[in-house]
């Protein structure tokens, strides 16, 4: 299995970096984690081939985590998709999904697709199945607007794949990361506490606790992308892979 880093930027794209967008491929499986404002262009840049994709997880319903799917969906449809899709995310994504569609390209809502597209909305700590995927949501803390916020324990073809999303430091990241295969966290500054965001210090305060097998480092800002070469830890950028 391996992940490939599409985009790992923050909302600003600091360090000219794409926005938030993983893409998980293995014998079984083929989803996204996120799919930020640029995704669809950086997938094309780097050859990624939608059709296969089955399953699309959103965190959040920020631009740089979900304002991809209306580019998305419409490429899809134009390139004469018939492969089921499933979108999953927080409560409301359904709403939220046909809000952003209107907003970007006026009546794309009201057009049926031509392949079977489901959108769910997953429940905080409820196990949920997508084929070979098994999906564990649980709450973040990122503020009032763009809500609810989840993170991801994923676990296929063996393999746990943690995402913290955008947080602060809360201690629900613990049971979501703990042992995993890859924890990818947000680490948006040094150590400078920014409400709403997890800093390298708070993270790096609790990882003996969760204990990840492997640690890498995203949606950084310029604080964080000026000391690359000294914080010790793996660091994504955009089109890295690693396999799991």
């Amino acid at each position: 299995m391996q992940l490939r880093f599409v985009g790992c930027g923050d909302a600003f794209g600091s360090g000219g970096r794409n926005n938030t967008c993983f893409h998980v491929t293995g014998d079984r499986v083929n989803f996204l984690i996120d799919c930020g404002a640029t995704s669809l262009p950086a997938m094309k840049r780097l050859g990624i081939a939608r059709e296969p994709i089955d399953l699309i997880l959103i965190t959040h319903f920020h631009g740089d985590h979900f304002a991809g799917l209306p580019f998305l969906l419409l490429d899809a449809q134009f390139s004469r998709r018939n492969r089921p899709l499933v979108i999953a995310g927080p409560q409301g994504i359904e709403t939220r999904l046909a809000q952003a569609m209107e907003t970007m390209f006026e009546h794309s809502s009201k057009t049926k697709p031509k392949f079977d597209l489901s959108v769910l909305a997953l429940a905080p700590g409820s196990t949920h199945q997508f084929g070979a995927v098994r999906v564990t949501p649980f709450p973040v803390v990122h503020g009032e607007s763009g809500g609810p916020f989840l993170g991801y324990r994923i676990e296929a073809e063996g393999r746990v794949i943690a995402y913290s999303a955008d947080t602060e430091w809360t201690e629900t990241l613990v049971p979501l990361a703990r042992d995993a295969d890859l924890f990818i966290a947000e680490a948006y500054t040094y150590d400078k506490a920014v409400k709403n965001h997890l800093s390298l210090a708070a993270l790096e305060a609790h990882l003996a606790e969760i204990a990840p097998k492997r640690l890498i480092l995203t949606h950084m800002s310029d604080d964080m992308l000026g000391r690359l070469g000294t914080i010790g830890h793996a660091t994504a950028h955009d089109g890295m892979t690693v396999d799991l």
